[in-house]
């Protein structure tokens, strides 16, 4: 199968290693254009100072996790029960820190994050048609915007929890959970980082949705370049201005169709 957009074809092989690359264009693209740098201090400090209280918590989280559910013992079970309770609480603390630092991080420099997706576009396609990123603008839509990320971090929240939930039944339970959950992670990525370019098209939630489900693969490897970043120690600090400018050139190569349908 080939996707076609515009004058853009897309083969699902390539397809996910193209959209894996987008977060790297950015660097790219910060070497072509240094004066968009100016517009990366901000969201970088932002993501510094939230993720080093993330991490500060998260270590308090981590310790509080192990002084109460794996107390030391000299008792070869307890030792067993010990390292048990230290896995559990390292991911547990992960995943926190995790979606804590994305959500929070996002939320915060969001108007820097769209101004620097504005810009990104600026360089690549030209003086844009729509209207230009203001603060009052977006002061003037804030209120919509946090309705929109709370909405999504309730409805990531509930899949979440029914999917801990169905890992606890026996047999398919543990497999369910193992394919699904890696999955909504993932789409919750592309979802939060395309919106800073989707919402300044005015694209309804359900129009962002249908959007990235016409790009499947793209998506995906868009997603994985993402949570990889995510992973490279000191490399969180940079990831979401990244993934902001890549969400941005990924556009730039397959815009929607008139009237986004």
């Amino acid at each position: 199968m080939i996707n076609r957009i515009g004058s853009a074809v897309v083969r699902p092989v390539a397809g996910f290693s193209r959209g894996f690359g987008y977060p790297l264009k950015a660097i790219k693209l910060f070497r072509r254009h240094p004066g968009l740098l100016k517009y990366l201090a901000i969201p970088f400090l932002i993501n510094l100072l939230v993720f080093s209280l993330t991490v500060y918590f998260g270590l308090d989280l981590f310790q509080g996790l192990l002084d109460t559910y794996a107390p030391s013992t000299e008792v070869w079970y307890g030792i067993i029960l010990y390292y048990l309770a230290w896995t559990v609480a390292v991911l547990l603390t992960t995943v926190v820190v995790f979606f804590s630092f994305t959500v929070v991080g996002n939320l915060i420099a969001s108007p820097f994050n769209e101004l620097l997706s504005e810009r990104t576009e600026i360089y690549v396609s030209g003086p844009l048609a729509e209207e230009r990123f203001t603060l009052g603008r977006f002061w003037s839509e804030a209120a919509y915007a946090i309705g929109v990320e709370v909405k999504k971090i309730a409805v990531f929240t509930a899949f979440m929890l029914a999917l801990f939930g169905i890992n606890f039944i026996p047999g398919f339970g543990p497999l369910v959970y193992a394919v699904f959950a890696p999955l909504l992670t993932l789409f919750f990525l592309v979802v939060e980082y395309m919106a800073f370019v989707l919402m300044r098209k005015h694209m309804t939630f359900a129009q962002q949705r249908r959007y990235i489900f016409r790009h499947p693969v793209l998506m995906s490897g868009f997603a994985c370049g993402i949570f990889c970043l995510l992973a490279i120690p000191f490399i969180q600090f940079f990831c979401i201005p990244l993934a902001v400018i890549g969400a941005t050139l990924l556009w730039c190569d397959f815009p929607a169709e008139e009237g986004h349908q």
